[in-house]
């Protein structure tokens, strides 16, 4: 009756292992990230940039990013944040760009809260990075060299 027991309880034990959240450290890269998760907004004299990230499930964030004109919309992108194993990736689709094919860029730094993407292949731009300046502050910016010429955008966002 004991080793029954013990067998029993040997199960149950091998059970509620078996069960357990195996993603603990799995997804850690994108899990840096969360703070991008919400609503962020600049607004300049010509218009209104935009980016709104929603958590999809534990390997993968989904984002929209958009500069309104007037009622116009005069830029979209739709991007997904995403861990592969050990890689990062931020994949942009930008509406009427690139066949509106996605572009792959992966986390290259991740030093403090700047979170540096690249893709040295692409024409423009070939690093994007998201500097997380206070839970309700960042700055993203691309960079590159655009017509010969190392060019630089940076657009400092409020969370809403």
């Amino acid at each position: 009756m004991k080793n029954r027991i013990t067998l029993v309880s040997a199960l149950a034990i091998l059970c509620l292992c078996s069960c357990q959240n195996k993603s603990g450290g799995k997804f850690e890269k994108l899990k840096k990230m969360e703070w991008l998760v919400g609503n962020w907004e600049q607004k300049l004299p010509d218009g209104t940039v935009s980016e709104t990230w929603i958590k999809e499930n534990d390997s993968t964030y989904s984002g929209k990013s958009y500069f309104i004109k007037e009622k116009d919309t005069v830029h979209l992108e739709s991007i997904v944040l995403t861990q592969k194993e050990d890689a990062l990736l931020y994949i942009p689709t930008v509406s009427g760009q690139n066949n509106n094919e996605p572009i792959t860029f992966t986390l290259k730094s991740d030093a403090g809260n700047t979170f540096s993407f690249e893709n040295p292949a692409h024409d423009y731009p070939q690093k994007i990075t998201y500097k997380k300046v206070s839970d309700k502050s960042l700055i993203a910016t691309i960079s590159g060299i655009q017509q010969g010429k190392q060019s630089q955008e940076s657009y400092p966002m409020s969370k809403k």
